[in-house]
């Protein structure tokens, strides 16, 4: 059986190691290992989860299932329109890719923001990243291409919408 709940401060270990998990198989076809293990360190160390677990800009998920946690989610109000929110995140450990947890994620938030009568989430992917068929099929949308600078290194993506 598959579940999701809220995550919490206490969480923010297990969430970095759930990308950990997720983020060197999805990103090193694509990605130099030196830049992904700066954007781990910069994006998921735990003081990083904190401060946007405390400042509210991001709300994160956990799903798990028989097994135990098998993925997360974060999303959140884009800062330029409040009536768009971002999903920041959706990681599903690799040997559970293709079990439907990631659309149970995305219908999950939906519902959430459908509550508070938000219908548009929006996403960066980069362009390279197999993932982007996955939300074509959850009807997202390439809206714009986007470069965008995490220290040194750049990330070369799609920002990508759904609208519900």
């Amino acid at each position: 059986m598959v579940s999701i709940r809220d995550a919490s401060l206490p969480d923010v270990s297990l969430i970095r190691s759930l990308a950990d998990q997720t983020w060197w198989p999805t990103y090193s076809p694509i990605v130099e290992k030196e830049q992904i293990q700066y954007m781990l360190d910069f994006i998921y160390s735990e003081a990083a989860l904190a401060a946007v677990m405390n400042d509210g800009s991001q709300h994160f998920i956990i799903l798990s299932d028989e097994n135990g946690p098998q993925g997360f989610a974060s999303y959140g109000k884009r800062k330029e329109d409040a009536s768009i929110y971002k999903l920041h995140k959706l990681y599903i450990l690799p040997n559970n890719q293709g079990k439907g947890y990631g659309k149970k994620m995305i219908d999950e938030i939906k519902t959430r923001l459908l509550t508070n009568g938000i219908h548009t989430l929006d996403l960066n992917v980069n362009r390279h990243n197999n993932a982007k068929s996955f939300y074509e099929k959850m009807g997202f949308a390439i809206i714009l291409e986007e470069d965008v600078a995490i220290g040194p290194y750049w990330m070369n993506d799609y920002v990508m919408r759904l609208t519900f």
